[in-house]
Order: C-alpha cells, then sequence, then structure tokens
C-alpha cells in the first residue's frame, strides 16, 4: 500500500474556497490554507465543526475545485485531473459510505466492483480485510443493522478494498464510543507504521491528533498552526495547573467559576481535580467563592496549547450568564426510579432488567458503546418510548400509564439540533413556549429570561439553522427550559461542538444543577462524565457498574504512571464483561 514515488502525497498552497447560502450570505471555507503531508506519515485535521476540515478532504479528493491556490495530490495538479486522483486515493467520508440495505458482503463486492477489483485479487484481499476489522462473522449482516462502531470498520474496509496510495478519512470516529474509537485507530496505525501507508485523518479529538505525526489546528478555515503534536503542546508551556477543590464544593462547581475568569484560559475537571490553563504562569492561589485554591504546576499537553490557539483564535468574551448558587446539599429525593426495565424489539432484548435511581439535583450519566441499549433507555426515561417490563417512576408520574403528564415536567436536548432551521430565534421560542403551554405574560417573561440567559437577543430575528458555533446548542438549551422543567435529558449534548462551546455548556449545567434541577445526560466524550455525580454504564442492554466518577475509575488500573481516566474504566469495564460473556 506504500506510496514508492512521491515524497510529499499531498501539496496544498493558498488554498480558498467560499460557499454562498440560500439567503445570499458568503461563506469563507477555506482562507489561504497550505499544507504539505510526507510519505507515510499520519496527519490529522484538527478543529470544530465548520473549521473547514471536511472541505479540504473534498479538495483533495477532486470532488471540488478551489476558488483560488494550487493543489497536487500524489504528483498530479487535482484540478487537471481529478478522476486520476480519486483512481490512487480512498476515501471515507464522515457517514461512511456504505448502503445500509445491503449486507457487509455485498457493501464490498460493490466497492470491488466500482474500482475494478478482479476475483483474483479479492481472494487476497478480501481475507485480510476481516481480519484487520473482525467483520468476518458478519459478512451475511445487513449494514444498516450493524452497530456505530461496525460500520465504523465496515467503511474502512470498503476504501481499502484497492489498497490506495494516500487515505483520507472524515471524522471517522465521530459518534462512536471509545472502544469503537480504540479498535479504529488500532487499525489506522498498523497501517501507517507497519504498512508505510500515508493517512489524512479530520478529527475535534484532541487525543487523536496527539497521537498523529503531523497536527493541522483549524478554526473557521484558517490554519491556526500546525506542527508535530508537541509544537502544538508546547504553546502551553508553563502555564497549566492543577487545583483541588475546596471542602463541599463538586470539581465541576470550581470548574465552572474557573472558567468565569478572565485570565484563565481552560478549566475542566479531571479526576476530582480541576486542570486549569492560564494565560501566564504565575502561580498564585486563585480565590473562589472566599477561599484560596493553590495552584500545583503540571507538564503541559496537546490539549492545553490547542485551547492557548484556540481561545486566542476564537475568544468572543461571552461566558455562562447563568447564575451560581453555591454547590447544593445532596437531596436523598429520588426522581427517577428505574426497576428490571425491559425494552425488546421482537426476540432482540434491547433492555435487560436495569435498575438505578436519580435523587433530585444530581447530574446522572448514563454511558455504554454503541448498540449498548442507552438510548432506548433514554428514549423510554423521556416518555418517547414504552417499555415492555418493569417499573419506571419519572417525577412522580409512572411512565407506563402516565406519559404525557411527566412530559411536562421534563426537559429533552436531542443529540442532533432538532429545532425548526426556517423559523428565527424568537419564532422558535414562541412555537415551543406555546407547546408547553405558556400562555401571556408568563409566556413573555419566560422568553426574555431565555434571550437574557443564553444572549440570544442579537440573534432575534435571524433563522436559526444560521445561528453560529455554540449558540444553536444555546437556543435548543433555551426552549427545552422554557416551562422550568424539574428533569433534563441530554442526548450527547455536546456532539460536534467546540471546544470553547463544551466549557460553557457544562458551566451552564452546572449552574442549573446548584439550583435543583435534575440532569440526565449521555456523552461519548469520556471526560465530560467527571461532571456528573454518578454513572452507570450499559452493555448489551445490561447494567455493568454503577457509582460516582471515582468510583469507576477504581475499575481501571494506572498506566504509565498516571492515575487512570474516565476512559481507561470505561474500555476496561466493557472489555471484562465481553470477556464473562464469551467463556459463559
Amino acid at each position: 500500500m506504500s506510496d514508492t514515488f512521491h515524497p510529499f502525497p499531498v501539496v496544498a498552497r493558498g488554498l480558498s474556497m467560499t460557499f454562498r447560502r440560500e439567503t445570499g450570505e458568503t461563506v469563507v471555507a477555506l482562507d489561504d490554507v497550505s499544507v504539505i503531508v510526507r510519505r507515510g506519515s499520519l496527519t490529522a485535521l484538527v478543529g470544530p465543526d465548520g473549521a473547514g476540515k471536511t472541505t479540504l478532504l473534498r479538495l483533495m479528493c477532486g470532488l471540488m475545485e478551489p476558488d483560488a491556490g494550487d493543489l497536487e495530490i500524489l504528483g498530479l495538479k487535482v484540478a487537471a485531473a481529478p478522476q486520476a486522483v480519486q483512481d490512487l486515493i480512498g476515501y471515507m467520508p464522515q457517514r461512511f459510505g456504505l448502503y445500509e440495505n445491503l449486507s457487509v458482503q455485498e457493501n464490498l463486492d460493490l466497492y470491488a466492483d466500482l474500482h475494478g477489483v478482479s476475483v483474483d485479487q479479492r481472494r487476497v484481499i478480501y481475507p485480510r480485510l476481516m481480519e484487520m476489522t473482525q467483520l468476518g462473522p458478519f459478512r451475511s449482516r445487513l449494514a444498516g443493522k450493524l452497530s456505530g462502531g461496525m460500520k465504523q470498520k465496515l467503511g474502512l474496509a470498503c476504501t481499502l478494498v484497492r489498497s490506495p496510495q494516500l487515505l483520507l478519512l472524515d471524522e471517522p470516529t465521530v459518534g462512536v464510543d471509545p472502544l469503537s474509537r480504540r479498535e479504529l485507530w488500532d487499525i489506522v496505525l498498523k497501517l501507517v507504521r507497519e504498512e508505510h501507508l500515508t493517512v489524512v485523518v479530520s478529527t475535534s479529538y484532541l487525543d487523536e491528533a496527539e497521537r498523529c505525526d503531523h497536527a493541522v489546528v483549524m478554526h473557521n478555515g484558517r490554519v491556526l498552526a500546525q506542527g508535530a503534536p508537541q509544537e502544538i503542546t508546547a504553546k502551553a508551556a508553563g502555564c497549566t495547573f492543577l487545583a483541588d477543590p475546596p471542602d463541599g464544593m463538586p470539581a465541576r462547581s470550581l470548574q465552572a467559576r474557573l472558567w468565569a475568569m478572565p485570565d484563565v484560559i481552560d478549566a475542566v475537571p479531571e479526576a476530582g481535580r480541576v486542570r486549569i490553563v492560564k494565560k501566564t504562569a504565575e502561580h498564585a492561589p486563585l480565590t473562589v467563592s472566599g477561599a484560596d485554591i493553590p495552584l500545583q504546576v503540571v507538564p503541559e499537553r496537546f490539549e492545553d496549547g490547542f485551547m492557548t490557539l484556540f481561545r486566542a483564535a476564537a475568544d468572543d468574551g461571552l461566558r455562562s450568564a447563568m447564575p451560581f448558587h453555591g454547590p447544593r446539599k445532596s437531596s436523598t429525593e429520588v426522581v427517577v426510579e428505574v426497576h428490571d426495565l425491559v425494552r425488546t424489539f421482537g426476540d432482540f432484548v434491547a433492555v435487560d432488567h436495569v435498575s438505578f435511581q436519580v435523587r433530585r439535583g444530581e447530574i446522572f450519566g448514563l454511558l455504554g458503546p454503541n448498540g449498548a441499549g442507552k438510548s432506548t433507555t433514554f428514549r423510554m426515561l423521556c416518555g418517547l418510548l414504552p417499555a415492555s417490563g418493569g417499573t419506571l417512576n419519572v417525577a412522580g408520574a409512572d411512565l407506563r400509564t402516565s406519559r404525557a403528564e411527566a412530559r411536562q415536567r421534563l426537559g429533552y436536548v436531542a443529540q442532533k439540533f432538532s429545532l425548526y432551521g426556517q423559523l428565527s430565534v424568537d419564532e422558535n421560542l414562541y412555537f415551543f413556549a406555546s407547546a408547553y403551554g405558556l400562555r401571556g405574560s408568563r409566556k413573555r417573561e419566560r422568553i426574555a429570561w431565555a434571550k437574557e440567559q443564553f444572549e440570544l437577543e442579537r440573534f432575534s430575528a435571524l433563522p436559526s439553522g444560521q445561528l453560529p458555533g455554540g449558540f444553536k446548542q444555546r437556543l435548543a438549551m433555551a426552549t427545552a427550559l422554557l416551562h422550568e422543567p424539574e428533569i433534563l435529558f441530554l442526548d450527547e449534548p455536546t456532539s460536534g461542538a467546540d471546544p470553547l462551546a463544551r466549557r460553557e455548556f457544562w458551566s451552564r449545567i452546572t449552574a442549573l444543577s446548584e439550583q435543583g434541577v435534575t440532569v440526565i445526560v449521555t456523552t461519548h466524550f469520556m471526560e465530560e462524565a467527571e461532571y456528573c455525580d454518578r454513572i452507570v454504564i450499559l452493555d448489551a442492554g445490561r447494567k455493568l457498574a454503577e457509582g460516582t466518577p471515582s468510583e469507576i475509575r477504581s475499575y481501571a488500573d494506572s498506566r504509565d504512571g498516571r492515575p487512570p481516566t474516565m476512559e481507561d474504566a470505561f474500555i476496561a469495564i466493557v472489555e471484562a464483561a465481553r470477556r464473562e460473556r464469551s467463556a459463559a
């Protein structure tokens, strides 16, 4: 699979690209972007949604032409010979490019037919791909019936069916669990390290970029920096610290307050403490809620350097406007009680006798691999799907008999932006306020509150589909909170959000928790589980573990002299359960 002839398979100089929206507005997708990729290397295009990563990959594939600049792929001018380029490369788009009504084998055969792979060649290539992806036992399964992780691996197998000289992967791990992410990266790293394939991958996961040979940090169509990951890491040299929360204050509450400080670039919970990146190396104690917080100097990492770059380019000065009330006292009142919950689809058991409780004001995490049953459980908790068995009480209502009554006391933020994109911000707020039964002065008061708290006033007349960055997320949260729900359900709420929007989002969730709102959240970002009071991990429809973040982390061993992370624990718990099932 190696590229023998071109020391630089990708040479891009001064690429610019603009699009025109239906409204006539011009959007700059790429602005004077230059990138050079070495043969046999692994290069990451890293940045949030809208950074320009997908546009750059599509130009490399010859699927679009730039407005300006030069682009050579494997020594060929892409603008002059797009088909010749496409014959030499492999490209996996974000949704894996699969035909869901075809089986695993039929998808492979279709791609082999399209690329002219002979029957003799298939006899050699197919066994290797099946071994690499471990899809051999599932050849006859429809692609649409595969889990997210298995779809991801099938998409990669289809891309590799003709041994490309350059492999382009667009967000290959978006929306999949940590175990599936790790399995895909094992395959990609083997292709690069052992077979010397040149790979360019776009990602919003900073830990993935850290594993690459070269990282290109992008934002709003521009390259903020590029180089070896350690060069990006060095941007935060001397400015990274750990802090312990005062007695009685959760790490997330300290994080939210530190995040609001103007001289703090980044703050995230980490194993019961808070990791901080400051604008300077000054490490005098910080004063939070009247308490002095000592700072411990720690080595910088890639995420710290990325945030230093990103904050300088992207910070618009907005911070969480929602007021903090101080860490709440723990409540023993149970507002969600699940006992022996079962959901079947025909002969398939999606949720298998799951039990747990959630107390008022808690942030409760529902985690699991793709296909674990967490989304099904989540939909039953929201009253969107009836249970097949067991009991399910939410906000004092039995969801088996009173789903409509319970829904009036719940708020829901979907994984994807699910508001009406053609309606303005104000029109969405008025529509959802009416849907929740708000009328007259109460309706006006709550809409005014939402616009003030989420700083939406300046976008009142803008169609919501055109909102920038994290403001779509703000509007989704605002509509979910209009009727002052007791319980807020968040389904992958930060998927695709940029790091600043994610930090701000969790500051707002912390503020809501301190006001007594109960939050139930699903996420594939394991570091976000550190914001939770308690966590349940599911797989194959069964509960594998439940506890505080500290208790969950105890399932994993230390690695390389560092304490285990939530991701380490998640993988250890799921793998142990699967070994048990295999042995049974």
